[in-house]
C-alpha cells in the first residue's frame, strides 16, 4: 500500500506543483483546501480543477472565517491590495495565523488517516515576505507537531514537507511543467474576478509572470486586460 500524504491545495501555482511532487514521490494524496474568507472563490474552483486533472484520493474544503478578524487585504475589502510592485517588509496581504491554522487542520486529518506526511507549497525565495513561509517556521511547526500529537508521542514521527521552499518561481514552474502540471488551471491573483481572470498588477501576479518569463515557458494566465 502507498503511504498517505495530506497536501494543502490553494488552487495556485505553488500548491499545484506541490501536489504533483507528492504524487510523483508515490504518495496517495488527500488534498485540503480552505475557504477562510478570502476575497474571491476563484482559487477554490481552481483547486477543484487541479485535483481533477492531477488526481487525489480525496479533496476536502474546510471553512474557517478569518474575515471576521480582518487585518489583511485578502480578508478585509476595506484594505486595498497593493498594485505598485513588490516592496520590502511584510505586506498587507499577509493573513495573520493562516498557515498555522491550515497546517494544524492538516495535522488533525493526518492523525485520523494514519498519515505521517504533510505537504505545503510555501516558498522563501520568490515570495511576498510572509513570516510563515520561512524554513525556520516549517521546522518549528514540525517540532510542535511531534510534541502535540498522539502519533508523535508514540514515535510515529510526522514530517512537514516544503519541497518548494528554496526554489525560485522559475524553478517551481519548470518542476511542475516537467511533471505535467497545467498551470492554466490555477489561479494565483489576489483579486481575481469571478471567472478567475488575473489583475496582472498585484504582487502574486507579478511574481507569477516573472517566473514564467524566467523559466522560458509561455504564461497561460488569463488576464482581465
Amino acid at each position: 500500500m502507498k503511504e498517505k500524504a495530506i497536501v494543502l491545495l490553494s488552487g495556485g501555482l505553488d500548491s499545484a506543483t506541490c501536489l504533483a511532487i507528492a504524487r510523483n514521490q508515490g504518495f496517495d494524496c488527500y488534498c485540503l483546501s480552505f475557504d477562510y474568507g478570502q476575497r474571491h472563490s476563484a482559487e477554490l474552483q481552481a483547486a477543484d480543477r487541479v485535483v481533477k486533472a492531477l488526481g487525489a484520493v480525496e479533496h476536502r474544503v474546510i471553512n474557517f472565517g478569518l474575515a471576521q478578524f480582518g487585518g489583511s487585504a485578502l480578508t478585509d475589502t476595506s484594505i486595498a491590495v497593493p498594485v505598485d510592485g513588490v516592496q520590502a517588509g511584510i505586506p498587507v496581504t499577509y493573513v495573520p495565523a493562516r498557515n498555522t491554522i491550515m497546517l494544524s487542520l492538516a495535522l488533525a486529518w493526518a492523525e485520523v488517516l494514519g498519515s505521517r506526511d504533510i505537504f505545503v507549497g510555501v516558498n522563501a525565495v520568490d515570495y511576498s515576505g510572509y513570516p510563515d513561509c520561512r524554513p525556520e517556521y516549517i521546522a518549528a511547526f514540525e517540532t510542535m507537531a511531534n510534541l502535540a500529537t498522539k502519533a508523535g508521542v508514540e514515535g510515529q514521527k510526522l514530517h512537514i514537507h516544503a519541497p518548494l521552499i528554496n526554489l525560485s518561481k522559475a524553478e517551481i514552474i519548470r518542476t511542475g511543467h516537467a511533471l505535467g502540471v497545467d498551470y492554466g488551471l490555477t489561479v494565483s491573483c489576489y483579486q481575481a474576478d469571478e471567472l478567475g481572470r488575473a489583475c496582472a498588477v498585484c504582487d502574486s501576479c507579478r511574481l507569477r509572470a516573472e517566473g514564467f518569463a524566467a523559466a522560458g515557458i509561455p504564461d497561460p494566465t488569463p488576464y482581465r486586460t
